[in-house]
């Protein structure tokens, strides 16, 4: 599960920052996946350690009366601009002092290897499949480290147009195992009535629409 709406009025890509919760929207967003999940076998409910994850996790945990774990391994990929709006008409790709972050984007170049985001990811998935062997757990991670695993295990290639993750704010991406193969994925959005148009998957920023059109969310 990705995390739900996070409280950035000034637009930063806050990244793996602590100090970034949840908004109001945010939380209704937890809550209405807690509800879609109630009736669901899980056994286990473990998210990324920042503050956005443990809270989009925490109702689902305690539907069914579980204490949440956290994974490192879930965290959001690092990124050299953590901290600094990078968004659609802010002036980020005309400075020359990001020119050499960008010079890349297979690896990529900014931040943490989408091959290293792979290896973590798929670490945690099979540590929360075997914890919940039989069962189903709920992971809640990052958009980025989501949408690579899941490019990983359909066999697509890695760099990718950020624009067409398929990856909404308080979406499921569904990993099915049989014995310790994954052998199929699927995606669902059960808060997407929550959900800004402009901030739903597939969605294009906006130039000059503010905080709430620049790609930050994570």
């Amino acid at each position: 599960m990705r995390h739900g709406e996070v409280h950035n009025p000034d637009g930063l890509l806050y990244g793996r920052l602590p100090g970034y919760h949840l908004s109001e929207l945010g939380r209704k967003m937890a809550e209405r996946v807690a509800e879609h999940l109630a009736p669901r076998d899980i056994t286990h409910v473990v998210a990324s350690p920042l503050e956005r994850a443990q809270e989009t996790a925490t109702p689902i945990a305690k539907a069914h009366g579980l204490d949440l774990a956290t994974d490192a391994r879930l965290i959001e990929a690092d990124n050299v601009f953590q901290g600094k709006t990078f968004g659609v008409g802010d002036g980020a790709l005309r400075n020359p002092d990001n020119w050499k972050h960008l010079v890349n984007p297979f690896k990529p170049s900014w931040g943490e290897p989408y091959v290293d985001q792979v290896v973590r990811m798929m670490g945690a998935l099979n540590a929360a499949k075997d914890a919940a062997r039989g069962h189903e757990a709920v992971l809640v991670s990052h958009q980025l480290p989501i949408w690579i695993v899941r490019s990983y295990v359909e066999r697509r290639r890695l760099w990718h147009d950020p624009r067409k993750r398929q990856c909404t704010l308080a979406s499921l991406t569904s990993f099915t195992y049989l014995g310790d193969k994954i052998v199929s994925v699927g995606y669902s959005e059960p808060a997407i009535d929550l959900v800004p148009a402009h901030l739903r998957a597939g969605a294009k920023p906006q130039k000059g629409s503010g905080a709430q059109g620049k790609a930050f969310g994570a």
